[in-house]
Order: structure tokens, then sequence, then C-alpha cells
């Protein structure tokens, strides 16, 4: 999304509101609000752009509001901007009725003259799905999550039955799309809005000064230092106790921990394994943690001479010493993979187990014709996440257990991974280590946009890998919407990955977050989404 970033960065001198003190020596930020340290810097303001990271982790839910919100403890979708919602007998419309009581933000560049309805959601999906759509093609014309999922395959039609009343219609059943409608990417922007920016002929603001209907709303960014939200005090579900949130996005200094124990930050997101002790014995500090809806692995090119060979999979598998991988990059905090599911999955396998076995890799290499071995690449992003705290020396576990049996692996550091340019470049690929974090609680959002035939082109399948069974199985599964016989599906389709193993799980992360102790009410998500419109300060 390289255009993407030269746009935002053109536009943001007039985010750049006069006379604002440093947010970092502000009392009045503490004492009406609070600063959050996380890593990580916006490309825009609009989730449905992006693929992850800050925007759809921990501003979308401040900004925007979706259709559906899913249940902190059942991972249900529950309403949200729809209060109910009906099915068709054929699971292929799906009607939802919205709150009237829900407001858009006031904001320095807009003043809405309505509160949110049909028109809005209607505005919002046809913008994903309408090629011809006039907001279609803005800011690249890329929704990299949407794609992933085949949502303008899937959803065929969006109609306002009347002002408050909404419909989809699918081109197939598709039990999983509750759920798709509860992620952190199908936000509602106002329709109003939009029209005004066309008048304007300035359509790209619509990403990049955002107006939503959450609990805050973008009041100042400051490029490589701050992104300031203020109080929406329409909200339909009560104002936030906190006036604002000042998010550190900046690179100066010392890092996230310094600025944790000096109070720069009363909020540090995901803090690494090796601060977790420092911050525990600290009691100005309350650390949480949150088994993640996670996944640590090693996409292996099925389409490399070496790595195509089944044995040659199996071998690299059979050699990693996952134990010492969650002793010495997680800490002992996270469990290893024997498959893409975490444990706390309905459709996890409690019965399948993972062996570290290097003898039995070296026969595996032979009798694929490698006894000697070869050498192959491997892309090593260096950002850390929740499924994988330290990439680096997991890169290098990685490739001292390799050594072990032949495979001489050269790692390739980059600082992030742009997921575009991999699948432009997939046959170029070797091996790259990866993860992933669900968007939402169904087996369907793990598998489908990493491993399926359709995810080579619109996903991120950087294994270069196609089975049609594997797919059938899928398809299958949401296709129907009784539990067990979904969850027996997902695992005659895992069945298929542990026999083929275009990918390497490796392990399953737990998600860290620590505050001032001070702070009430942020809770962590097992998806990675947060919001702060019940945080408040004691005294």
């Amino acid at each position: 999304m390289r255009a993407l970033s030269r746009l935002l960065l053109a536009s943001v001198t007039i985010l750049l509101l006069a006379g604002c003190e440093d947010p970092f020596s502000d009392n009045s930020v503490r004492n009406r609000g609070f600063i959050y340290c996380g890593p990580g810097q916006p490309n825009t303001f609009n989730p449905q752009l992006t693929d992850g990271g800050l925007t759809a982790d921990a501003l979308s839910s401040q900004i925007f509001d979706r259709l559906l919100q899913l249940d902190p403890k059942t991972y249900q979708p529950v309403p949200m901007l729809a209060q109910s919602w009906t099915v068709s007998p054929d699971g292929k419309e799906y009607t939802f009725s919205l709150r009237r009581s829900a407001k858009f933000q006031v904001t320095d560049w807009f003043i809405p003259h309505r509160g949110v309805n049909a028109e809005d959601v209607v505005f919002s999906f046809n913008r994903l799905i309408d090629s011809d759509h006039p907001f279609h093609e803005v800011s690249g014309g890329e929704y990299p999550w949407f794609d992933s999922m085949d949502f303008s395959g899937l959803v065929e039609r969006v109609e306002a039955l009347d002002d408050y009343t909404v419909k989809f219609t699918l081109s197939r059943p598709d039990v999983s799309f509750l759920s798709t409608l509860a992620t952190t990417y199908a936000v509602v922007h106002s329709a109003e809005y939009a029209e005004k920016l066309r008048r304007e002929d300035t359509l790209s603001r619509i990403d990049t000064h955002p107006v939503g209907s959450g609990a805050f709303y973008l009041d100042e960014y400051k490029p490589q230092q701050i992104i300031r939200l203020k109080r929406h005090w329409g909200y339909w579900n009560g104002a936030a106790p906190m006036e604002q949130v000042v998010y550190d996005v900046s690179i100066r200094g010392t890092g996230t921990l310094a600025k944790l124990v000096t109070r720069e930050c009363d909020v540090l997101s995901s803090p690494i394994a090796s601060q977790l002790s420092v911050i525990e014995k600290d009691p100005d500090f309350i650390l949480s943690s949150q088994t993640g809806m996670n996944v640590a692995f090693l996409s292996l090119n099925t389409r490399h001479p070496a790595l195509s060979e089944l044995e040659v999979r199996q071998a690299i598998s059979l050699a990693i010493n996952r134990e010492a991988l969650i002793q010495s990059v997680y800490y002992g905090t996270g469990t290893p993979a024997t498959g893409m599911l975490p444990p706390m999955s309905w459709a996890y396998n409690e019965k399948t187990q993972t062996y570290f076995d290097p003898q039995l890799a070296i026969g595996l290499m032979a009798k694929a014709g490698y006894r000697h071995g070869f050498s192959v690449n491997l892309l090593v992003p260096l950002t850390p996440k929740p499924y994988n705290p330290s990439p680096r020396k997991t890169a290098e576990l990685i490739q001292s257990n390799l050594k072990a049996i032949g495979i001489t692996v050269n790692l390739i550091a980059q600082e992030d991974v742009n997921r575009k340019q991999l699948r432009e470049d997939l046959d170029s690929l070797d091996m790259v280590l990866t993860g992933w974090i669900a968007d939402n609680g169904d087996p369907d959002n793990f598998l489908r946009p990493l491993l399926t035939c359709n995810a080579k082109f619109t996903g991120w399948n950087l294994s270069n890998w196609c089975n049609r069974y594997f797919d059938r199985f899928l398809d299958a599964a949401i296709a129907t919407d009784v539990r067990a016989d979904r969850r027996d599906l997902y695992l005659q389709a895992q069945g298929i990955l542990r026999e083929r193993m275009p990918i390497i799980p490796l392990a399953h992360g737990v998600h860290y977050q620590a505050r001032n102790a001070t702070l009430q009410g942020i809770t962590l998500s097992p998806f990675g989404d947060k919001s702060f419109a019940n945080v408040s300060r004691s005294r």
C-alpha cells in the first residue's frame, strides 16, 4: 500500500493542530485521560484498508462501531449498531434492525445532521464489494482482510429496506458471516460525510480524517509522535469516563518498558516476555494476560525443489524443538502448537501431538534424496507479535535445529512483512517465519485466509499450496450450523494439513498488557482488539 502511505503523509499536515502542548509533559492528560504505548504507526485510520496493526487492533474499536461485536466470554456475535437480526431459512439472507440512538462524531472537519441509519451501512459495505462504487478505488482500492475472506464473492447485495433495516444477500450460506461482521475491520462509515467529500472532490479524506460513531473521535495526529482521541459525548452507550486517550507512537529516547517505569506511559501493550518479571515486581503496575487466539508458524514454499518433497517438510517439523522454543523465546508462557488452531478453539483436536526426533528427520531427508542437505532462505519479520515475542531468537533456534539435519538456513531479516509484496514474490520465497491472530472465534478465520487455494491470490497463503479436498471441507463447514458437524469437518481439514504439512505450526502465545494500577476497565481480548469506552482512573 505504498500509494496509501504517500497519500496519508501528504495530508497529515492538516491534522497538525497549532498550539497543542506536548502531551508527555501535560498533566491534564493523566487527570482526564491516559497515555497508551504500543508498537507501530498507522498508515491509515480506516481499518477496512488494513490487514492488522495499530489501526485494526487499537484505534478501530475507539473510533468506529460495527453492526455486531464479539462477546468477551463466549466469543459469539452480540448486538452493537444492530440491535437484532434474522436469518432466512436458506441461510443466504441476513436482515438487521439498527438501534436508533447511535450518532456520528462531531469533528473539526465534519458536523453530522443525522444519526446512524441504513444508508451508512449500505455505503460502508458497497464500497468493499462494488468495483464501480465512487469510493472503491480511493486510497488504493485494496481491502486485504476482506479479500482474504472472499467477501465480495460472498456478498451479492446490501440494501436498505427502510431507514433502520438493512439486508445482506449472500451468494451461498455461510454460518461464519455474523462473526465476520463482528470483526474490527467491518466498520460503519458516515454516508453523509462521504457525500460531503464527494462534492468537495476530497474523497481520500474519508481514510485520513475519519468520522465514526465510536466512543472516541480523532482530535490530533502528529506522525512519529502522538495520536490524540477525544471523548464522543453523544455515544449511544453512554459517554466514556475518560476525556481523552493519547497514543504514544514516538520512537524517541528509551524503550517502552522505560516509559512505563518513568510514568511516560499508563498502558504498555504487548510487553515482551523478558520484561514481565520487572513489571510483576512493581506494585504500581498491574500485569494482565489473555490466552491468545493466535499461532506462530513456519511457512514452506511447496514449489521449492526440496520443500516440495513431503519427507523434507516432515523432517523439518521433526527437527524443531518446540519445548526449547517455549522456554527460550516465550519464557515458559506459550504453548507448543500441534496444529493451526489454539487449544481455546472449539474445533481444536486435543488428540494431536508433535514430536522432536532429529534422527528420524535425518532418515526422512535421506529418503527424499537430500542426504547431504540443501540451503534455503528464511524471511524473518523482526517486529515482536503476541504469537512470537522474539522472531529473531525463534529464527536462530530454527536455524540451529535444521543445521543438525543438514539444512543450511540463511536468515533474511526485515522489520515487518508487507503481505501484498510477499504475495507478488511467492515463487522467490523459500520459508517465512510468520503467524496469525484470529479476528473472531470461528475456526474458518484461521484456515481459509492462510491455506485455501483462493488465498494464494487474495489472502496470505505463503506456502503456494492448494488442496481441493481441504477447501471442500472448509466450504462444507460454513454451510451448516450444526456445531458437531462443523467440528468433524474441521478435524478432517486439519488432518489434511498434518498429512501434507505445507506449514509447520510452532507455538501459541499469550497476550500481555501492563497498566498503571490507578486505571480500571481495561480489558484484553484474544483477538487483539480493545475498547477504552469503560476505562476510568481511581485517585
